[in-house]
Order: structure tokens, then C-alpha cells, then sequence
């Protein structure tokens, strides 16, 4: 099979999903989304990049979308949108990566699911979110798109809550404001491939910071889940229709557990160090699976006699 990687850029991951690919005797193309091509007005139309065709690849793994303007991000979502409508498998699929990659939908759709999800109020008037601020007193403000911790605000006092916010307001943010859960400097990642749990870690926030992603210096080691968080797990991953995903989990000290958010372009690098799980093997063979159960390439009736 050829699977054509959208990332944008090379790297350990990357290189970990071609190495997989490439194991299992299949082809991994790494192409960036800024080289997407469309070609529109003839039969059939024609999405390319590289000079390569994505619609004829046996499916398309995304990944990390880069920055840009809306016009250029919404283009490459609709991309992914249109690629999976020609009957190539995408995954995650663009509408997962769109669920995700908001903070409001993600704990929206979560808390339909029934799963716990800290206290949260979203809006777009800066008078709303101090009114938030004030009623949960110790609160951490987030952009609404965002990861790896960037732009995350924790304010406990009312008068830096107002310098936070007021700025924002300028720019026409939206404000998701999200009570403080006392987690002891700790929280749950959960690596879920296919409806299964691969594997979790435990993160630990370095002294004197609060948030514990391994970019910002957290500490990770293997973390044996309960049956019932690995239930919670489970139930965040298909709530927001992903194929694979990390998912983030928040013990508090008073024994609640909360459900944070779902990443679904999540990187795996800090896991695997600490579990030695083969994570890209464990997407790989699941996006094989699926491109079988799906029939394969379009115009093909059997995918018998493919490569292992």
C-alpha cells in the first residue's frame, strides 16, 4: 500500500510511521499541506502535492496541520474533507481533527457523552468571562485552539484576571474559562488506537509550574490504569469520532477524575520513551485494518494478495 502522510513538517514521528510502514512492507510518503494542489474544472478532479497524487494514495494519515491564515486552514481541512468524500481513507478524519482541535466542542461533546469535565464557561465578551473568573475565584483562561500548554493563563487574583482578559477582548478572542482542579502537579495521558487502550502515563509538572506537558520540562512514567478511567478513555476517543487519540485525564486530590481534553494529532515520542510500546506500529496497523475493511483502493474488489 502507499500511504501518503500529511504533516507539516519531518520529524521523529514521522519518520517512526514510515519505519512502521516500511516494516509491514507498505510505502509512506511525507508531504507537506502547504504543497496541496487542486485542480478543479476537469474529470475527475485532481488534488496533488509534489507532483503526487493524494487521491491516488491507498489512504492518507494526518498529521500535524501547521499554522496560517483562517483562509489557509480552513483550505486544508477541506482538503482532508475532500479527500476522504473521494473515497480515500483519512485518519483521523477531518471531522475529528475538527472536534478536537476546539477546545469548546471537545468539552461540549464530552460532557454529552457523561463524562466529568472540569467547570467551564465560553463566551465572547470579556465582561462574561470576568464574571466567570470571579464566581470559580481560581481559574486557568485558554485559547480556544491551542496546545503543548501555549497561551494557558492560570489567574487567582481579580485585577490580573482583568489584564488577561482586556487584551484578549481587542483581538476578538473567545474566552474559555475553565475553574482550577487541585491535581497535585499531575495528570493521566492515554494513548487509545482503535478502540483500545495502547498504553498511559503519568506526567508530573516540574517545580513550580502547574501545567505538566513534557515540552514544558514534565516528567512521564508508566501508568497502569483503573478499569474505570480506561473505560473514561474509551468513551472520549469515540465521542469525538477519532481513530486514534491521546486523551487526558485529571485526578484530582479529592479522588474525582476528570476528563481534560482529547488531542487528535497527538505525538507519542514522551510515551513510548517511557513504556517502549511501538505506538506508530500500533497506527499503523490499525489504518491498514481499516483501508482493508473499507476495500482498499478505489476500483479494487479485494485487497487479497496485499502485502502483510
Amino acid at each position: 500500500m502507499n500511504i501518503v502522510i500529511l504533516s507539516s513538517h519531518t520529524g521523529w514521528q514521522t519518520d517512526e510511521l514510515c519505519r512502521a510502514l516500511q516494516e509491514r512492507e507498505h510505502t509512506g510518503q511525507v508531504l507537506p499541506y502547504e504543497g496541496l494542489v487542486a485542480r478543479l474544472g476537469t474529470q475527475p478532479g485532481q488534488l496533488s502535492s509534489r507532483r503526487t497524487s493524494i487521491l491516488d494514495a491507498d489512504a492518507v494519515l494526518a498529521r500535524i496541520i501547521p499554522t496560517g491564515s483562517l483562509e489557509q486552514i480552513i483550505y486544508r481541512v477541506d482538503a482532508l474533507h475532500w479527500i476522504e468524500e473521494r473515497g480515500v481513507p483519512v485518519m483521523n478524519s477531518p471531522r475529528a481533527i475538527e472536534r478536537c482541535v476546539d477546545k469548546f466542542y471537545t468539552t461540549a461533546l464530552l460532557q454529552e457523552a457523561g463524562l466529568p469535565v472540569p467547570e467551564t464557561v465560553v463566551c465572547e465578551s470579556a465582561a462574561d468571562a470576568l464574571v466567570a473568573f470571579r464566581t470559580m475565584g481560581d481559574a486557568i483562561i485558554k485559547p480556544i485552539f491551542g496546545s503543548l500548554g501555549h497561551g494557558m493563563v492560570r489567574v487567582t487574583d481579580p485585577d490580573i484576571a482583568l489584564r488577561v482578559v482586556e487584551p484578549l477582548a481587542q483581538v476578538s478572542s473567545v474566552f474559555y474559562v475553565q475553574r482550577t482542579v487541585d491535581h497535585d502537579g499531575r495528570d493521566i495521558r492515554v494513548f487509545v488506537v482503535g478502540g483500545r487502550v495502547v498504553g498511559a502515563i503519568e506526567r508530573t509538572a516540574p517545580s513550580g509550574e502547574w501545567r505538566t506537558n513534557v515540552s514544558r520540562g514534565g516528567s512521564v512514567t508508566p501508568f497502569e490504569l483503573p478499569l474505570e478511567w480506561e473505560r473514561m478513555a474509551l468513551a472520549a476517543t469515540a465521542a469525538v469520532g477519532a481513530d486514534y487519540a491521546g486523551v487526558d485525564l485529571l485526578p484530582s486530590c479529592d479522588g474525582q477524575v476528570f476528563v481534560l481534553e482529547v488531542n487528535g494529532i497527538p505525538g507519542w515520542k514522551g510515551l513510548q520513551q517511557a513504556t517502549g510500546i511501538d505506538v506508530a506500529a500500533a497506527i499503523v496497523d490499525h489504518l491498514i485494518d481499516r483501508v482493508r475493511a473499507s476495500g482498499a483502493r478505489r476500483g479494487l474488489t479485494s485487497v487479497v494478495g496485499l502485502p502483510a
